[in-house]
């Protein structure tokens, strides 16, 4: 694992460590890894072999696209690191994954996920909220995966717990061709500004 310069645009993927129930959520991760890949993009992820998680680091590098993975050392000890890519960082715990990711990445995106999934992109979007970055984030809303979750935050506005400008911030979409085009050009305006 040869450390490499890192590409014009960093894409940071959150998924989930399990396939799921649908064989649309590995077909979607797939995509974007390919589309990653293919652009000549760089995947940030957090490093596992497992799940929808190596789904897209497998593509993306298939594709000819570099991934960059960030693991704590009690996963790798656990045997879910993922050996493979242009680089693999370890580090002590979750705080400091994230850090890196973060850091790392010029746009974010959530696939299907679990709770970890979540936390990542609330995680990301409360940031921006707060002014700590500028940088895009989407969510790919595969076969309605995530329907119940945009349901909420539309309620959330509607209550007055969410204004209307914070959740248009969270860009959505159910192509991830068409999501990834938009975040890298949202990453651009952001990156020239």
């Amino acid at each position: 694992m040869n450390p490499r310069p890192q590409a014009a645009f960093s894409l940071c993927v959150y998924c989930g460590s399990r396939m799921g129930t649908q064989a649309a959520y590995a077909a979607s991760a797939t995509q974007v890894g390919q589309r990653i890949g293919e652009q000549g993009w760089e995947m940030v992820y957090g490093g596992g072999k497992v799940g929808l998680m190596g789904v897209a680091a497998d593509a993306t590098l298939a594709a000819g696209g570099t991934v960059y993975g960030v693991i704590p050392q009690n996963l790798l000890d656990k045997e879910v690191g993922h050996t493979g890519l242009t680089e693999l960082h370890v580090v002590a715990n979750m705080h400091e994954r994230k850090t890196r990711m973060f850091a790392r990445a010029d746009a974010f995106v959530a696939l299907a996920g679990g709770i970890g999934t979540f936390e990542e992109l609330f995680e990301i979007w409360t940031w921006y909220q707060l002014g700590v970055h500028h940088k895009p984030f989407g969510l790919l809303n595969t076969g309605g995966y995530y329907d119940p979750m945009i349901a909420m935050l539309d309620h959330m506005v509607g209550q007055g717990f969410l204004g209307p400008a914070v959740r248009d911030l969270l860009l959505v979409g159910t192509d991830p061709v068409e999501l990834l085009t938009r975040l890298h050009a949202a990453a651009s305006v952001k990156i020239r500004g």
